[in-house]
């Protein structure tokens, strides 16, 4: 999978949000300043060479719906955060979060829980 830019991740996130859209909804759906609808469309046709999303025809319209899931997209990334700059080790990189974030012991219970649950499924 490859890695996506700050503006194609911004129209991922969009079609996360939103699920199939035409490029007028996927504007809608981005934070301000909202960019031009060429400059969405491009991005859209470089998201579908990438592999990230594909699209249904209506006539000349174009409805988007994303390929890749959110999940395995997060999950891609964190793994390439883990092993850039953590040395693969999520302990790690929990760990420097914690510090840089000044985590409550409440939260720091919650993100064990977490942990554990995901370990039993």
């Amino acid at each position: 999978m490859k890695q996506l830019t700050k503006a194609e991740e911004q129209i991922m996130q969009a079609l996360w949000q939103t699920g199939p859209a035409f490029v007028k909804d996927i504007i809608e759906a981005l934070p301000e300043p909202k960019p031009h609808y060429n400059t969405v469309s491009t991005l859209v046709k470089i998201l579908i060479e990438k592999g990230f999303i594909d699209f249904k025809a209506y006539g000349k319209s174009h409805q988007y719906f994303p390929l890749v899931t959110k999940e395995a997209y997060s999950h891609k990334t964190l793994n390439n955060l883990a092993k850039s700059y953590f040395g693969g080790s999520f302990s790690n990189m929990v760990s420097f979060f914690v510090k840089e974030k000044d985590l409550s012991l409440t939260d720091l219970e919650q993100l064990v829980q977490k942990i554990k649950d995901t370990q039993k499924k």
